[in-house]
């Protein structure tokens, strides 16, 4: 039986850009063959993501193997990106991350996490509906495929 490992959270700063590039991008890799390029957030500017969002590491056992980007709005919090080591994928941590977002929201008084997806990323989209999303739309990308619109109440208590 192997033992549970330690998790620590932690708020990305400046000197973290270059390990929130090399996790993301080694996160969604596996989808560039399914839609035939980069998945945006492989491309995004981190710098500034750095500075403007909320990055929260997830560390086991002092390594880094997971994280959460959110943007505070004035009645939801949207989740901009989640990336999971390809290695802890499955382990539960893109879970562990999503009740972080949640109690997110509610400390700040918020009713609704929002998220967008793509379609063609079925794991992910029935990850997210196993854990309380519905579809709200879809929409055609400007790049390709088809955009999926999430989102999920939250009710005081209840994660």
């Amino acid at each position: 039986m192997s033992k549970r490992p330690h998790l620590d959270i932690r708020r990305a700063g400046p000197g973290d850009v270059a390990a929130v590039r090399s996790l993301t991008r080694n996160a969604y890799a596996k989808w560039i063959a399914v839609i035939g390029r980069e998945p945006l957030p492989m491309k995004a500017n981190y710098e500034e993501a750095v500075r403007e969002h909320e990055i929260d590491l997830l560390f086991a056992d002092g390594d880094l193997v997971a994280l959460i980007e959110v943007i505070p709005t004035a009645d939801h919090l949207f989740i901009e990106n989640i990336a999971v080591s390809p290695e802890q994928q499955g382990k539960g941590l893109g879970r562990h991350l999503m009740r972080l977002a949640e109690a997110k929201a509610k400390g700040a008084g918020l009713g609704e996490l929002r998220l967008l997806t793509n379609q063609a990323f079925a794991s992910n989209v029935r990850l997210y509906q196993s854990i309380g999303f519905r579809i709200d739309r879809t929409e055609p990308h400007i790049g390709g495929g088809t955009t999926v619109y999430m989102s999920k109440h939250l009710v005081r208590g209840e994660s």
